[in-house]
């Protein structure tokens, strides 16, 4: 499990959506004050440990990993236009972009799990050939 990029990925995606939990939006504003952003936050942290934890099952760990990625980029399209929302030019710390970089690594693990699907597959039907030779 761990030997592969895609799960260093999906961690790394987890531990940044993990880690909006504790820390502030802007100013003295926590993420989860916000009720909204919590229920996201907390539904994109269960589909990436999801997607984390079924690596058994290739397509349902892509299938998961992409829907973690829509989620979270919602969660990230929200913030911007809180951003451009608000009237009084909140300064946003860094964790604000978090979402995005999640986005990102889901994107690139959702990738190399396709390509080991796409590999077993392949090896799958090249061994079930040669067993019909003999």
């Amino acid at each position: 499990m761990w030997q592969r990029i895609q799960t260093l990925y999906l961690a790394i995606a987890t531990a940044l959506v993990a880690a909006l939990f504790f820390c502030d939006k802007a100013g003295d504003i926590s993420f989860v004050a916000y009720w909204p952003y919590l229920v996201l936050i907390i539904i994109s942290v269960l589909l990436h440990l999801l997607a984390l934890t079924t690596y058994r099952f290739r397509v349902f760990q892509v299938r998961t990993a992409v829907l973690a990625a829509i989620i979270t980029l919602a969660l990230q399209a929200w913030l911007v236009v809180d951003f451009i929302v608000t009237g009084n030019n909140p300064v946003f710390h860094i964790p604000a972009v978090f979402p995005i970089v999640a986005v990102i690594l889901d994107t690139l693990a959702a990738r190399a799990i396709w390509a080991d699907e796409l590999l077993v597959r392949s090896s799958s039907r090249l061994r079930s050939a040669k067993r019909k030779k003999h």
